[in-house]
């Protein structure tokens, strides 16, 4: 195999993993595979990163993509679920094709990060602004999954090059099922709006937000406070 040859059939490799994955019964043998398919993929990436700069760009060029990219604007058009909705549980896959549910983390907060696309300048300011601020989301124990209609191949891509950490969850098929349960789906442009729910350790959302303005990021310490305030409700009823 040619090292050109070598890229289509990692992703033949990758397709047919996708395809198989939700055969295997869950248990210690599909995490096994899983955290191998990861660790390949991880080494993949970081062979990309080293030929990157071989043809002339860098990867810092590549992160820095966004600042030159359209503008992305409008006004929301969506009113969110209410607040003390019981949040719908989704499945939807991460970068490395591992399947998260929001179920996955009842007893602690969860942060829903609705937002249009990866690579758009308000994405990777929000994003890298909640990467910046990944150690007081630790501190209250709560967990931020971003969400948008990318493919589990874009967030990979966007994830290294911009160093997120934060899980990026794909929306992608079908296309915004999730977005439309949580009521912030933009029919019109094929994409979600900026929005952001705090679902509390009993899966209720206890607070939502959509941004007026799709290049509006939301106020980060006003999200803080409210994830303070989900944690402090359910102290209060385990002490009731």
């Amino acid at each position: 195999m040619s090292r050109n040859d070598f890229p289509r059939a990692l992703h033949d490799l990758e397709q047919q993993f996708a395809e198989l994955a939700p055969q295997i019964p869950e248990g210690a043998e599909k995490q096994a595979l899983s955290v191998l398919h990861g660790i390949v993929m991880e080494v993949w990436r970081g062979i990309e990163r080293d030929r990157v700069p071989a043809a002339g760009v860098s990867t810092r060029d590549i992160a820095d993509l966004w600042q030159g990219a359209p503008a992305m604007e409008g006004e929301a058009v969506n009113q969110p679920l209410a607040v003390g909705t019981q949040a719908p549980d989704f499945a939807l896959p991460d970068a490395s094709g591992n399947t998260v549910r929001l179920s996955d983390f009842r007893g602690r907060p969860v942060v829903l990060v609705f937002y249009p696309l990866d690579w758009s300048p308000g994405c990777s300011q929000q994003l890298d602004l909640y990467e910046q601020e990944s150690d007081q989301f630790a501190a209250r124990d709560a967990q931020v999954l971003g969400i948008s209609v990318d493919s589990i191949y874009s967030h990979g891509a966007w994830a290294a090059v911009r160093g997120l950490s934060i899980p990026l969850l794909s929306d992608f098929n079908p296309k915004g099922e999730v977005a439309r349960r949580y009521q912030v789906w933009r029919d019109g442009d094929g994409f979600s709006e900026r929005a952001l729910y705090v679902v509390d350790p009993q899966g209720r959302i206890s607070y939502n937000h959509v941004s007026p303005y799709l290049h509006h990021i939301p106020d980060i310490y006003e999200l803080l406070e409210a994830v303070d305030a989900a944690r402090a409700d359910q102290t209060a009823r385990l002490t009731a």
